[in-house]
């Protein structure tokens, strides 16, 4: 089922996975740099197979296909932030979930645990990480974000514009941002899965990030990329899911 949330001026467009009459738990999934809500698909039905209401949208500006409104070259962790809590608060205007719990990949990961923090475990029931991009702002302090080199101490309008049109604002935002400090704020359940053959995020930042919380599920997939595929992913799935059978039971 489509559904549509609204931030400021701007349409967020996803679909709803699941049973919308009689579901008690939420799931609100968050996709990738450069990616869509498609990223989220397997594991948003999954969930819905599992008796919870999965909810997956495109960020605004957030991938080369994206069917929500905004320009990529204004997108920006913190605008990314503002999208999800649009989200979460168009779900529970809608669907009056008791519960909700977030689950993120890559740089939605990331945005995750950084709105996870700020609204706390009294609106955040649990948290859920596939290889978080933590390392986003240590990549703005070093002048390389995925494609795009640039000088950080001189940071341009735009750091490049192939495959993706990405402002400035997009290093701006997070060059002196503490991932650590910003996201320890959270003390509910949370499961953190990472591959140990990473090249996109070193497992070196999931290590650090498991310390911040306390209560964490950390689990490393051994020679895991960065988007799990094929033996990588079953691994991911079977652990994912039980962990939300254990929060589905509580």
């Amino acid at each position: 089922m489509k559904i549509d949330f609204n931030r400021d001026n701007l349409k967020i467009r996803g679909h709803v996975f699941g049973q919308t009459g009689n579901t008690q738990h939420a799931v609100i999934l968050s996709h990738g740099f450069m990616a869509n809500e498609r990223m989220c698909y397997k594991y948003a039905k999954m969930l819905a197979k599992m008796g919870f209401l999965a909810i997956t949208f495109d960020f605004c500006g957030g991938g080369i296909i994206s069917r929500s409104d905004g320009y990529s070259q204004d997108m920006t962790i913190l605008t990314e932030k503002a999208d999800l809590l649009a989200v979460i608060k168009g779900v529970r205007k809608q669907f009056s979930p008791t519960e909700i719990t977030l689950l993120g990949c890559s740089q939605g990961g990331f945005v995750s645990g950084l709105l996870a923090s700020e609204l706390g475990e009294r609106m955040i029931d649990g948290l859920i990480m596939l290889y978080p991009a933590v390392c986003i702002p240590d990549d703005a302090r070093n002048g390389k974000m995925m494609f795009f080199k640039f000088d950080p101490d001189n940071i341009p309008g735009v750091l490049g514009r192939f495959p993706m049109k990405l402002g400035g604002d997009y290093a701006r935002t997070v060059i002196n941002m503490n991932p650590y400090e910003e996201m320890k704020g959270y003390t509910g359940p949370v499961l953190l899965i990472h591959g140990t053959a990473d090249r996109i995020v070193n497992i070196s930042y999931a290590r650090k990030l498991k310390e911040i919380y306390p209560d964490c599920r950390y689990e490393e997939i051994e020679e895991g990329g960065h988007m799990f595929k094929g033996k990588a992913d079953e691994q991911a799935c079977s652990i994912l899911r039980d962990f939300m059978q254990i929060s589905k039971s509580n």
